[in-house]
């Protein structure tokens, strides 16, 4: 009896390796938490959100006149500014602490070795951002609305003008706080490292003192600066036409603070790109 000769089995074809979930789910989750580290952390809530709320009840029931003979109290031009600084605060502030702090605990080191597309961080960093700006301006609001009877615009346009206003601003403000993020040497100095001339900046920009008070120098070293014309676009917004009379050319020249702020989105990506580092220096 003759052996039947049997043909070896085909080979089985070698599985597809597992595909990774796109960038932008990567990042909605990463965002998720980016937003319970960041409630978890109480000196960044203090400074993002504790600190304008202070300073504006505080400046608000100090200064109540009316500024310049027109119609606008000082709590309220306080208000618009400190919108301003808000967004920048949440944004700017936030995210170079933050990624200072990655970059020194390893956090951005283990990121870049593994699939994840390293886009995936700066989403969640991102969302994370316009989530604590929109509560910020939220807040902000409702204590002006409530206190200091600021005015919510009837006119689309103004909402229009808050809308592009607070997405160049938010965007240029968190393109430089990536790029200054390398700056601290370490995770302990970069409050100090980020914060402080974050505050400086704010007492030259017209958040706490009008520009009519300021020295012309100081004028001019802040019109550098996005801070100057986000609050001077919030303050189009909040304070109307009768506001313009306070600003140094007696109007709010939004077609310059467009310029600016887009100029500052240009610039802000060109320096993240040139100086953003995913190892810390003890890491070469």
């Amino acid at each position: 009896m003759t052996d039947a000769v049997t043909a070896p089995a085909a080979a089985a074809p070698p599985a597809a390796p597992p595909r990774l979930p796109s960038a932008l789910a990567l990042g909605w989750s990463r965002a998720g938490v980016e937003t319970r580290m960041f409630f978890r952390e109480r000196d960044a809530v203090v400074f993002t959100f504790a600190f304008p709320i202070v300073l504006l009840a505080i400046f608000g029931s100090i200064f109540s006149d009316r500024l310049g003979g027109t119609s606008i109290t000082a709590s309220q031009l306080y208000t618009a500014g400190l919108i301003g600084a808000g967004v920048m605060a949440a944004s700017f502030q936030n995210l170079g602490i933050g990624i200072a702090v990655d970059r020194d605990d390893g956090t951005l080191k283990r990121l870049s070795g593994t699939p994840i597309p390293h886009s995936a961080y700066f989403v969640g960093k991102i969302l994370q951002v316009l989530l604590v700006a929109f509560l910020e301006v939220a807040i902000l609001l409702a204590i002006g609305v409530a206190a200091y009877d600021v005015r919510l615009p009837s006119d689309p346009v103004r909402w229009a003008t808050f809308a592009w206003v607070f997405v160049l601003g938010i965007t240029a403000s968190s393109l430089l706080g990536i790029a200054v993020s390398g700056l601290p040497r370490s995770a302990r100095s970069a409050s100090a490292v980020i914060s402080l001339p974050f505050v400086v900046l704010q007492f030259i920009s017209g958040v706490y003192i009008p520009f009519t008070q300021l020295p012309q120098w100081l004028v001019g070293i802040s019109s550098f600066f996005p801070l100057k014309w986000m609050c001077q676009g919030f303050r189009s917004v909040f304070l109307g036409d009768s506001g313009a009379a306070l600003e140094i050319t007696g109007t709010y020249e939004l077609d310059r603070v467009a310029m600016v702020l887009a100029a500052w989105v240009v610039g802000g990506l060109a320096l993240c790109l040139m100086t953003f580092r995913w190892k810390g220096r003890r890491d070469g």
